[in-house]
């Protein structure tokens, strides 16, 4: 195998990648669109495509969700800022999770070797569609951690995309309708929406306590105590042997 292709040099090469994309992030400012807004005669349809694939760019890139949802929401207003910002959140997922199987899981894999990694890749692999949509509704994992590490495990393109596409959308909704109610934070919508971001973080914290044992490996049925003490312990068998002639 060539140097290129070997894992660890693929993997050297994807922290390389998003550093660069974190650095282009902070040079050219994307944030200035607040302040400044699209270009005059631009189309709302084209201004929505291109903030959804500079939305997925930058979410790849580690940019946290929540800043590019109330951004989204204060560009374009609830409903098309709700599109852009799913839009975006499918294309990043699919961006980090095509990054991290092509360019990590080969270096990567080999180290899940913990109850916990082995318990997750497990659930992954056998309940892929209705592990991720459990991570996108309750968020208390970050948006790009889940997406890296969903392509470490054995997870199918298919099921995390679907998942990734309708779990994000009430979480998403909830910050596109702040962004777009920002300027008058006493209204009914504005503390709704946080509200329900609140409520959000408080059931992300439930679930996840409740199903910490889930990941546990499943181990072999063991016999209760009481089975264990009335179960007869036999005395060993003394035969008579003759002794000499």
């Amino acid at each position: 195998m060539s140097l290129l292709l070997a894992p660890w040099t693929r993997l050297s090469l994807l922290v390389v990648l998003l550093l660069a994309a974190g650095v282009c992030v902070v040079l050219f400012e994307p944030q200035r669109l607040l302040s400044e807004g699209w270009p005059p005669g631009l189309p709302v349809g084209t201004a929505v495509l291109l903030f959804a694939a500079a939305y997925g760019v930058c979410t790849a890139a580690l940019v946290p969700r929540p800043l590019l949802n109330l951004a989204s929401g204060a560009l374009f207003g609830s409903q098309f800022g709700l599109v852009a910002a799913v839009a975006g959140s499918v294309v990043g997922a699919g961006i980090s999770f095509g990054l991290g199987r092509m360019m990590g899981r080969d270096a990567l894999r080999p180290l899940i070797r913990g109850r916990w990694l082995q318990a997750a890749d497990d659930q992954l692999a056998r309940h892929g569609f209705r592990s991720m949509l459990a991570v996108r509704i309750f968020p208390g994992l970050p948006f790009a951690v889940a997406n890296y590490a969903a392509a470490l495990s054995r997870c199918g393109w298919l099921p995390f995309l679907l998942a990734t596409a309708i779990g994000v959308v009430p979480n998403t909704a909830a910050y596109v309708i702040a962004g777009a109610s920002a300027s008058s934070p006493s209204s009914p919508a504005f503390l709704a929406s946080f509200g329900f971001i609140a409520l959000s973080a408080v059931g992300a914290a439930v679930v996840a306590w409740r199903g910490r044992h889930r990941l546990a490996p499943v181990r072999g049925p063991e016999r209760p105590a009481a089975v264990r003490e009335l179960t007869p312990v036999h005395p060993p068998v003394v035969t008579a042997a003759p002794h000499g002639p």
